[in-house]
């Protein structure tokens, strides 16, 4: 065998061995790709402060909402899923499948829900102006996007890590309505 047959067969050894690394190592950082941007269903924006003084009007309640955004391109079946504020105060979705890449607003006030829009039917506002997060969570109770502002909030998109203080959470539970609609809870 000559010097130069022998450094091919080197230099062929380690280019297979080099792709066998590369291959295995490719999984590993895929799943390290699918950051907080790559979720499926989160929260795309928050409107916390109502336009005008907020009187407790039914407009101004509805002033107040939350963007749930499904950012996938298949529909995702959101019945048992909560949205919560820092205080405990609970929405949970009720027959509502969201569409692939479309969005549902959730009012604070009172309204017809439809595909697009759906109403907490709450007679006061829920989301604090200075500070609050809103959580969302799926049917299992695992946080699935979280939106954070004011003090406190870490950073201003702080998906998926909730404080785990539990503070007030004591207070969810549910309003005994019944209806087809989401369940607001206090």
């Amino acid at each position: 065998m000559s010097a130069s047959s022998a450094a091919r067969r080197l230099t062929a050894i380690a280019l297979v061995t080099g792709s066998v690394v590369a291959a295995a190592a490719l999984p590993a950082s895929a799943v390290q790709d699918r950051g907080p941007d790559r979720q499926r269903v989160v929260i795309s924006h928050v409107q916390y402060n109502a336009p005008g003084p907020d009187t407790r009007s039914n407009r101004s309640l509805n002033g107040e909402w939350v963007n749930i955004t499904n950012r996938s391109s298949q529909s995702v079946n959101l019945r048992g899923w909560t949205l919560r504020n820092s205080e405990g105060d609970r929405y949970t979705f009720r027959h509502l499948r969201l569409d692939g890449r479309s969005t549902v607003k959730v009012h604070t006030g009172f309204g017809r829900d439809t595909r697009h829009d759906v109403y907490q039917d709450r007679r006061e506002h829920i989301w604090d102006n200075r500070s609050d997060r809103a959580t969302l969570s799926n049917r299992r109770g695992a946080v699935v996007d979280t939106e954070s502002w004011g003090r406190g909030r870490g950073h201003d998109r702080d998906r998926g890590h909730d404080r785990g203080d539990n503070r007030g959470h004591d207070r969810d539970r549910g309003d005994n309505r019944g209806n087809d609609r989401g369940d607001r809870q206090r």
